[in-house]
């Protein structure tokens, strides 16, 4: 197993601590001082999105966090798991995940099986904790733990953890910075075209449980899911597509 080296994971402008356990990486780096990159060789009390439990085995996979301070307006913040969402991609195309792809708002996929997902947590208007999971070595009876299918990093790609660390670490702080001059805009082409159900038609619950289908059909301005459906083209900024399929 190649054990994690703050050392080899280099982000200019940025501390890089690295920790055996803690129960999240993401309050680890909520309680430093920005900017701040926490990476950890195991989880206690990993999370998701909405408080699902993020599973991963000791030394298998990439699980860090990075807290910096964001200079845009706090109504544009939700877009950060976009942002973080082309730069996880960038970085992993560019070690030879090619098949990598996301889904809206913050999974990587490929071919619908989960490869990472992204967690980003405001602490206030400006100060965001941006916390990402990657599966990198294949662990047996982690996909009946969450009961559904995994893609894994090494599948595709022969990296060192802490080059996947490093790669997405570089990869996020040039995302950040676009985002700080430019806002979404400056990305949103680029994750209309990482998109995994461009084009397909979705069903997507809501956050107050209600379902919607209708054909992706890319992002708004806001970042939201824009769906065209029976009664028109519909903006999604709170959900989960939990069905895709060939429109």
């Amino acid at each position: 197993m190649d054990r994690l080296d703050a050392a080899a994971i280099v982000v200019p402008g940025v501390e890089v601590r690295v920790l055996e356990r803690c129960t999240s990486t993401n309050d680890v780096a909520q309680k430093g001082i920005a900017p701040v990159l926490i990476a950890a060789e195991e989880q206690t009390a990993g999370r998701g999105r909405r408080g699902r439990r993020w599973h991963s085995a000791h030394g298998a996979g990439v699980t860090f966090s990075l807290a910096r301070r964001i200079n845009r307006p706090a109504r544009e913040l939700p877009a950060l798991s976009l942002v973080a969402g082309v730069a996880v991609l960038r970085a992993l195309h560019a070690l030879g995940a090619h098949p990598a792809r996301l889904k809206w708002p913050n999974d990587l996929v490929v071919d619908g099986a989960k490869l990472g997902g992204i967690l980003v947590e405001t602490r206030n208007a400006s100060h965001a904790v941006i916390g990402i999971g990657i599966n990198c070595r294949r662990t047996p009876g982690l996909e009946g733990k969450v009961q559904r299918s995994l893609a894994f990093l090494h599948d595709f790609a022969s990296v060192s953890r802490n080059e996947v660390i490093r790669q997405v670490g570089l990869a996020l702080v040039a995302a950040l910075d676009q985002f700080e001059k430019h806002g979404l805009a400056a990305l949103r082409s680029e994750w209309e075209a990482m998109d995994a159900h461009a084009g397909q038609k979705l069903r997507v619950r809501l956050a107050d449980g209600r379902t919607l289908s209708g054909i992706a059909s890319g992002l708004g301005s806001d970042g939201s899911l824009q769906l065209n459906t029976r009664q028109g083209m519909r903006a999604v900024t709170s959900g989960r597509v939990v069905s895709a399929r060939a429109a």
